[in-house]
C-alpha cells in the first residue's frame, strides 16, 4: 500500500541525505544545490537532517568512515533493492600540496583551511637568514618547530619546541639563522605591522 506522501514525494528526496553528509561528487552536489533552491520538500528534508549530521561531528572520523569494500557492497545492495544503479562514494585522492614561495626566504605548504573560523594549518619553511614580518595575532597561533632553529623576538626555539601566542599579542621579529621548518596553525586575519 502506498501513502499519499510517497506518491507525491520528490524523486530527488533520496539524494538529500547523501548531500547532507557531503557524500556526493562535486557535480552532483551542485545539481542538488540548484534543486534545493526550487524544491521546498527537499529543503525541509535537509533541515530535518541537519541536527543528525551535526551530531556526527563529535564522533571520531575513523568511526564514520567505513572501508571502501563495505561502501561498495552497501551501494550494490541498495541498488538491488531499489532497482537503481549503484551510487558509489567519490574516490578521495590525496594530492601532496606544493611548496609555495610567499615572500623572499619564506615558503609554505598549505595543509588545511577552515574558512568559517579563518584558520589555516601549514608547513612553513624559512631559508637561512629568512625573516617573517612583524605582525599582530588575530587569533590563537600555535607553532611546532620541526627542524632548524627559530627566533621569536628574544626566544630561541629548537626542534620539538612549541610556541603559543594569544590573540592581540604580536611578534616584532621572527627569523632563522640556520633555516627551519615548522607546523603553523594561525588566523588568516593576522595583521602585518
Amino acid at each position: 500500500m502506498t501513502t499519499a506522501f510517497e506518491t507525491n514525494r520528490c524523486a530527488q528526496a533520496d539524494v538529500v541525505s547523501a548531500y547532507a553528509m557531503q557524500a556526493l561528487p562535486a557535480s552532483d552536489a551542485r545539481a542538488m544545490e540548484a534543486h534545493l533552491a526550487a524544491c521546498p520538500d527537499c529543503r525541509r528534508e535537509l533541515e530535518a537532517l541537519r541536527p543528525v549530521v551535526a551530531a556526527f561531528a563529535a564522533w571520531p572520523a575513523d568511526v564514520l568512515r567505513p572501508s571502501a569494500d563495505l561502501q561498495g557492497r552497501l551501494a550494490e545492495r541498495i541498488a538491488l533493492e531499489t532497482g537503481g544503479k549503484p551510487v558509489l562514494p567519490p574516490a578521495r585522492e590525496w594530492h601532496e600540496p606544493q611548496w609555495e614561495q610567499v615572500a623572499p626566504g619564506i615558503s609554505c605548504k598549505l595543509l588545511a583551511r577552515d574558512t568559517e573560523r579563518d584558520i589555516v594549518s601549514m608547513l612553513v619553511r624559512l631559508a637561512p637568514g629568512g625573516e617573517y614580518p612583524p605582525h599582530t595575532h588575530a587569533g590563537i597561533e600555535e607553532l611546532h618547530l620541526l627542524d632548524g632553529e627559530l627566533w621569536i623576538d628574544e626566544r630561541k626555539l629548537y626542534p620539538g619546541d612549541y610556541n603559543r601566542a594569544e590573540p592581540g599579542t604580536g611578534d616584532k621579529r621572527v627569523w632563522s639563522e640556520t633555516g627551519c621548518t615548522c607546523v603553523l596553525i594561525t588566523s588568516t586575519r593576522d595583521v602585518l605591522t
